[in-house]
């Protein structure tokens, strides 16, 4: 799959933090897996659209 976070913008929400290159990895993994699960309970719903209640 396909970057999923722009490194920017945690860097920037991160404030004057310093953030590793293998951290944006596992966030990406984190960020990948909340979107599988929404979309499994979107599908259990029949529904074709993702909520916020999906999360």
């Amino acid at each position: 799959m396909a970057d999923l976070i722009v490194k920017n913008s945690v860097k920037e929400a991160l404030d004057e933090m310093n953030v590793s290159r293998d951290f944006y990895d596992a966030l990406d993994e984190e960020v990948e897996g909340l979107l599988e699960r929404a979309q499994r309970r979107a599908e259990a719903n029949d529904r074709k659209t993702v909520q916020p209640r999906d999360l």
